[in-house]
């Protein structure tokens, strides 16, 4: 039994070998790559949302050099810490699967034995996840309705994404954890001191979220040397600047071929009461 849920009645799914099939008779084919479409059209808020083709590409070959190796160290490490043997894992917003992976084979490597799936809104990003995933369901699907039942998951990662709190406390079951990465206070300063003429931290609190305790809070700090116009340019285009900085910083930051950048992280550990 496949850990989705069908996204037009919330029956259990079955995958065969060509598709996703519900008791009700509803059919989700798996694509060539491997992953299934559960994005009803009602769901959609354009008519392709998530990160674009080329936007995935750029993350994916950033990704791929390591330079955020650590996080995912880090990520893997607190996955192993806090599954349970048989655990079934939820990746939210999982992009082109780089930390969906690298999960998944830490808890598979750890003797553990897990049950994972992954979900993104871009069919760009769910398309590369599932071939380096391949051994994790991966569905084009919205966080904000998850097609999982209710408490199916025992883990949740959720990666520089939508904190769709509802929803993750409905499929989480209950002494389930949640892995939330946040940027900490001077994550990527050097980039943002190039972008604007008054640069500032990024504020760090731990907000009392209803129905969660916090178990920890794991840091992860590196600095990496970016000496490619490219990995500069992938970088900003991972970042939310990308949407907001004023045309001249942008101009100044694309011109340069070095950059060394803070990287700092924040993995909240909570548990669902």
């Amino acid at each position: 039994m496949s850990l989705f849920r069908c996204p037009n009645c919330g029956a259990p799914l079955t995958r065969e070998e060509r598709q996703y099939r519900c008791a009700r008779g509803h059919v989700h084919d798996i694509a060539a790559e491997g992953y299934v479409h559960l994005l009803p059209a009602n769901q959609k808020n354009s008519k392709m949302p998530g990160d674009d083709k080329a936007m995935v590409a750029a993350r994916a070959n950033f990704l791929a050099k390591g330079y955020y190796a650590p996080l995912r160290n880090a990520l893997c490490e607190a996955a192993l810490a806090y599954a349970p043997q048989h655990a079934s894992v939820l990746d939210c917003g999982a992009g082109e699967g780089y930390y969906t992976a690298g999960i998944y084979r830490a808890l598979a490597e750890g003797g553990k034995e897990p049950r994972m799936a992954a979900i993104d809104i871009s069919k760009f990003a769910v398309r590369r996840c599932a071939k380096q995933a391949k051994q994790v369901e991966c569905a084009v699907a919205s966080a904000y309705r998850l097609p999982l039942g209710d408490e199916s998951c025992d883990l949740l990662v959720n990666c520089f994404s939508p904190l769709a709190l509802e929803e993750f406390t409905r499929v989480l079951k209950s002494g389930g954890v949640m892995l939330y990465v946040v940027p900490a206070a001077r994550h990527l300063m050097e980039m943002k001191e190039v972008l604007y003429d008054e640069p500032y931290e990024n504020e760090e609190k731990l907000t009392p979220y209803e129905g969660f305790t916090y178990c920890e809070v794991r840091e992860v700090e590196s600095f990496a040397e970016l000496n490619e116009n490219a990995d500069i340019a992938a970088l900003f285009g991972m970042t939310p600047y990308a949407w907001k900085t004023p045309r001249a910083g942008r101009e100044r930051l694309l011109a340069m071929e070095r950059l060394g950048v803070t990287l700092s992280f924040r993995i909240h550990v909570l548990r669902k009461n």
